[in-house]
C-alpha cells in the first residue's frame, strides 16, 4: 500500500498545477513554481489552487 499513497499524495500536492495545465492557463509555469516552492506550507498550495481557477484571458488576434 506504500506506492499508492505516494502517488496519490503527489497528485493531490500538484493538483493546482494539473488544473492549470488542463485549463490552458496563461500562467501555468508560475503556478507550478508557486506550487513547487510554497505548496508544502499549505497556504502556498491554497494560493496556487485559487490562482489555477482564475479567469483565462482570451487573446485577441489583430
Amino acid at each position: 500500500m506504500g506506492p499508492e499513497i505516494v502517488i496519490v499524495s503527489f497528485i493531490i500536492g500538484f493538483l493546482p498545477t494539473l488544473i492549470a495545465l488542463l485549463r490552458g492557463h496563461d500562467n501555468t509555469f508560475a503556478i507550478f513554481l508557486t506550487n513547487l516552492l510554497l505548496g508544502w506550507t499549505g497556504i502556498g498550495w491554497i494560493i496556487a489552487l485559487i490562482w489555477s481557477f482564475t479567469a483565462i484571458r482570451s487573446r485577441v488576434r489583430s
